[in-house]
This record gives C-alpha cells, structure tokens and sequence, in this order.
C-alpha cells in the first residue's frame, strides 16, 4: 500500500477556513487570510513540529532562555504576590508544561496544588500532564476543558474553585498573548479572575531593530512548523514560497503561491492565482509603552520586569 503524502491530504477544518473568510486585494495581490492558531495544532506532527521549534536555537535564545531567566531572577517577587496556600495553577497555551514545573517546584512548600493544563491541542494536553506528573503535584486536572480555546477560561476558573482551592494562578507564558489582539484575549483572562487571583505573563517586546526580529523567525523551524497548513489545502512545497514581514505591531507569515492551482474538495473549488499569498499566522509585538498602557487599562495591580535588551517582559498582574 503506498501511503499518501502529507500534501495530498486536505484538512476540512482549515479548508473551510480559507472558504469562509475569502480574500482581500492589495493592489492586484490577493491576500487570503487565515491567520488563527486554532488551525497551528489540529494535527498532532503539527504540534510536535511546535516543540520542535522552540528547541531550535533562534527561538530558544530569543523567547525561552531569555523568558525562563526571568521567572528564575524574579520567582521570590511572583511567589509574594501569590501567597500560600492551596493553589490551582492554570497553564493556558500549556505546550509540553516545562515552564509549569518550574513554578510547581517553587511553590508546592507553600500549599497544596492543583495544576491544569489547557490548550487547544490534544497532543499538548497530553504531554503536560506526562510531564507534571513526574512532580510531587497533589492533583492533576483531567477533564473536557482541558483542550480548549481560551474562550473558556471563565468556565474552567469556577470549576476549579471548589474544596480548599479558591485562589487560581494563571500562566500566560511564551509569546502566547503575541497570537492574539491582545483586548481579546486579556479582556477573556481578566473576566475569569478574581480579586486574589494572579496572572503571568511572558511576551515579546518591539524595539526598534525590526530586521533583526524578523530575521530570528525567518527560520527553517518556522517553515517546518507552519507550512503544514498550506500543505493540508493540498498545496505542494515546490509551489509556495515563505515569506515574513512587520506590519501594524505584528509579524505576518505567508506564502506565496508560484503557480497557479486549483482545488477541489467536498463539492467546492478554489483557484489560487500565481502572486496569491496566504497568511497562516501573525505574531503581535507591541513596544514597552504600549504594552504597560494595556496592562494598566485591566490591572490595578501590576509588577513589570524587562530583559536585559528590553525586548522581554514578565508581567504580574491582579485585579
């Protein structure tokens, strides 16, 4: 039996994606936007292709290092602003949970813990909770919520406060607030928090030498990660090209289409024009001023601690 290519197989979810939100046209170019990281981990070598990303070197130096050195040199204030305590600490955008175990190591002698990993990926899901269990964690939260958009935040927070774990501590972590426009999101956390709760987040911060920040995703790893979604419109390699730019606070990733195609799938039709380019992904990167006026517009309480270069910060929020 010949087993099919990668390429061959259309996935209905992102076909009916890109049907849905058409196209735009800049100047002749059409553009089709499908930019949404539901559609980065439907697969589980997709995911898999995301872990393998953050282990390459540009973005191990650039997001993870320079992250995980700021939650070690600043864990003494996060664990003040958190207290004792049983504790549910919610990792939302969770991946493989190797940045949870750091705090579930620092906090697991002030109260007993409950960890729950969300993320949209099964496959993610899973392998947090293989992870943390190899930690001394009094419970791990397995249950329908556990692969979840964060549109259900509020949802799992109130389900979680039963017993003596009132207080939830909620991980943004890795650039996961860079995936979306940040009112959303934020707005989404904030409404699942009470007044003791308390959110970290880890994300990028624009500084003025935007070559260098694109030339950092402009990777082999990046490709390898995202051109599994035009591949599963059933698109081939050889006939889209990578391509990056900056645009309005945000990195937009696309490919170009080289030659012309067309694609059938459940009855409908779409003809990709040579010049088109599909988005798959954006990154928001927005500059130190306007990333602390976000914060205080949803928190009255906020700690804020920047990287060496200031292109990276860890945010300590409450209500």
């Amino acid at each position: 039996m010949v087993k099919k290519k990668e390429s061959s197989i259309i996935n209905d979810l992102i076909f009916k994606e890109l049907i849905k939100r058409g196209y735009s046209l800049e100047g002749n170019t059409r553009i089709w936007n499908i930019a949404d990281s539901k559609l980065w981990y439907l697969t589980p070598e997709q995911a898999q292709a995301f872990l393998d990303l953050e282990k390459s070197k540009g973005y191990n130096e650039e997001i993870i290092q320079k992250e995980i050195k700021l939650i070690k040199d600043n864990m003494p204030e996060v664990l003040k602003l958190v207290g004792e305590g049983p504790l549910n600490l919610i990792d939302l955008g969770c991946g493989d949970g190797g940045k949870a175990v750091l705090f579930l190591n620092a906090l697991k002698k002030r109260g007993k813990l409950r960890y729950c990993p969300i993320d949209i990926s099964s496959y993610m899901v899973d392998k947090a909770i293989k992870r943390v269990s190899k930690e001394s964690v009094d419970e791990i939260i397995k249950f329908q919520w556990n692969i979840s958009d964060f549109e259900n935040i509020e949802n799992v927070a109130e389900l979680l406060r039963y017993q003596d774990f009132k207080k939830n501590f909620f991980l943004l972590l890795g650039n996961t607030l860079g995936n979306f426009e940040i009112n959303e999101l934020i707005y989404e956390v904030r409404s699942a928090m009470g007044f003791d709760d308390v959110l970290l987040i880890g994300n990028g911060i624009s500084i003025k030498d935007k070559n260098s920040l694109l030339k950092s995703y402009t990777s082999k790893e990046v490709n390898d990660f995202l051109i599994k979604i035009p591949l599963q419109l059933g698109l081939e390699e050889n006939e889209i090209e990578f391509g990056t730019r900056f645009r309005n606070q945000r990195i937009e990733f696309f490919y170009t289409i080289n030659k012309s195609k067309s694609i059938k799938f459940q009855g409908k039709e779409v003809l990709f024009n040579k010049g088109d380019q599909i988005i798959v992904a954006v990154s928001y990167h927005y500059d130190k001023e306007s990333f602390l006026s976000f914060m205080k517009m949803y928190f009255g309480k906020l700690e804020v601690f920047f990287s060496k270069k200031g292109d990276y910060v860890l945010a300590i929020c409450k209500k």
